[in-house]
């Protein structure tokens, strides 16, 4: 994938100064996800992989909404016609992405506004970093329609996020967690007005990418593996990434700018 000739069919695609900006671009319906869109969202942060010159991801939605989940009338009523098999492809599909998302080296910065439900809501919580606009209203409401709140790894993540009594109410429930709320329980990492929304998440974007690419994504590898490792086995693991990332020539950038008392610049090699 060439970030700055990618074309793809189903969300909007930018590419400048080392960060890629996605757009779920169906604001009249609030941007809702289908089976096309889910695949090929999936399909390029599986390619980000080797693509070294994306160093930051903003995730967004057109006309004033985040995302409202997967599409009612193109999603919803075709899996009510379905046998276990389609199902069970379809929710291994829309997981892929999270695994996408989560397995692309790159930090991915979610610019939350309006509407954030449902695959919506995964598609934030997914995200390394999230940015919220004051009239958000993030909701997993799988519940409300007959479903279990476990989508897409939302009982393994959220509670990672905001802590298992506060995942477990908005999972049973499925209500909207306003953006001050938000804050609060740690889901979002700052609130700004609606207005601010697109130059604070490329303000944070451009930071990541004057920062050193390859130990960012250290950092973000080690926080997905660190998951399910006890203690002695993380600190032994961190070692070993710490010791690659000390030979990196960012890291001799870094000593030589300390010495010199300059600002580093970073190649990201």
């Amino acid at each position: 994938m060439d970030p700055k000739i990618f074309a793809p069919q189903h969300f909007l695609w930018e590419f400048a100064d080392g960060v890629a900006t996605i757009t779920l671009n169906r604001p009249d319906r609030k941007n809702p996800l289908t089976f096309e869109s889910y695949a090929e969202l999936r399909d390029a942060f599986r390619a980000l992989v080797y693509v070294g010159e994306v160093k930051s991801v903003i995730v967004r939605g057109a006309g004033g909404n985040f995302c409202s989940g997967g599409d009612v009338h193109e999603i919803i009523g075709p899996l009510v016609q379905m046998d276990m098999t389609g199902l069970l492809a379809f929710t291994r599909m829309t997981g892929d992405l999270v695994k996408a998302i989560r397995g692309c080296p790159q930090p991915v910065i979610a610019a939350v506004n309006g509407v954030c439900a449902g695959a919506g809501a995964i598609l934030a919580m997914s995200a390394d970093i999230r940015i919220a606009a004051e009239d958000a209203k993030t909701a997993f409401l799988f519940n409300r329609v007959g479903l279990a709140g476990c989508d897409m790894g939302a009982c393994a993540i959220l509670p990672r996020i905001i802590g298992h009594g506060r995942a477990s109410e908005l999972l049973f429930y499925g209500r909207s967690m306003s953006a001050e709320e938000g804050e609060r329980w740690g889901f979002f990492n700052k609130v700004v007005s609606p207005g601010g929304l697109e130059a604070e998440a490329n303000a944070w974007a451009a930071k990541l990418v004057a920062g050193p690419a390859f130990a960012n994504a250290m950092t973000k590898n080690q926080l997905n593996l660190e998951w399910s490792m006890p203690l002695d086995m993380a600190i032994e693991a961190e070692a070993q990434a710490q010791a690659i990332c000390m030979q990196t020539k960012d890291f001799e950038r870094a000593y030589k700018a300390f010495a010199a008392k300059t600002k580093p610049v970073f190649e990201g090699n």
